[in-house]
């Protein structure tokens, strides 16, 4: 195997850096083929309490195609192994590009990796447990009134869970996001309080479309992600404190 050749100031080739680059990615296909194996071993539980969560409010799940199923978890599969493989896949990127950055961009690259996991975890749990529970409920109140019954495509059904999981998982990234912005001179607190109000419209119209037409669904997610945004001009304030401080020191 070819080593790394280092010039005296410790930098390395264009070539040096493909192949390195080269092997990470190896790594990081290699640990994500084994968790898709891992995943699918283990997918029907995971549909088990998926469709449980709809179960209980009397939806009764369906496949049309006869390949559904089968596509349903292979794409539990994929997620899994994307999950799995994150520690690995960020201890690789960390370590490729942590040569050429400050130690400040290292210590916000490690922050932002280790708690943009936790809180998108924090946010699909909270969609779980609280948002999609309200939703399924909202629309399954449609069929009281009709001989209707709820019979859903399971691909269709895993598809809008997804979908909201990753949108809360998404939005629970905004206290992060504003520590690592501040922290690199691109975000001021004062910016964040001043777009309060435009932020607040913003919030509540991306709640309505992303809930059912009722008003108890879209305050139901509105104010948790207010509750963020401000959250994040706190985290902001403290992050730029530090950093004024620490530059008046030097």
């Amino acid at each position: 195997m070819k080593k790394k050749t280092e010039a005296p100031d410790g930098s390395m080739s264009l070539s040096d850096h493909l192949r390195e680059l080269r092997n990470r990615i190896l790594v990081i296909l290699a640990v994500f083929i084994i968790g898709v194996v891992v995943c699918f071993s283990s997918a029907s539980p995971i549909v088990e309490l998926l469709t449980g969560l709809g179960e209980q409010f009397g939806y009764q799940f369906v496949y049309i195609r006869p390949q559904e199923l089968l596509m349903v978890y292979f794409t539990i599969s994929l997620l899994g192994a994307f999950v799995l493989s994150l520690p690995v896949t960020a201890y690789e990127i960390f370590s490729f590009c942590s040569p050429g950055l400050k130690q400040i961009e290292k210590s916000m690259m490690l922050l932002g990796m280790i708690f943009g996991t936790v809180f998108f975890a924090v946010g699909v749990l909270f969609a779980y447990f609280i948002t999609v529970p309200f939703m399924l409920r909202f629309l399954i109140a449609f069929s009281t009134d009709v001989t209707v019954t709820a019979s859903i495509s399971i691909e269709e059904y895993m598809s809008f869970l997804l979908t909201v999981f990753t949108i809360f998982g998404v939005i629970f990234e905004l206290p992060v996001l504003s520590v690592i912005l501040t922290a690199l001179g691109v975000v001021k607190p004062s910016w964040l309080v001043k777009a309060r109000r435009a932020m607040i419209v913003v919030i509540f119209f991306v709640a309505a479309i992303i809930t059912p037409p009722d008003i108890v669904s879209q305050i139901m997610v509105a104010i948790p992600i207010i509750a963020l945004y401000e959250f994040s001009i706190l985290l902001s304030r403290l992050v730029y404190k530090a950093k004024r401080k620490k530059e008046e020191e030097s």
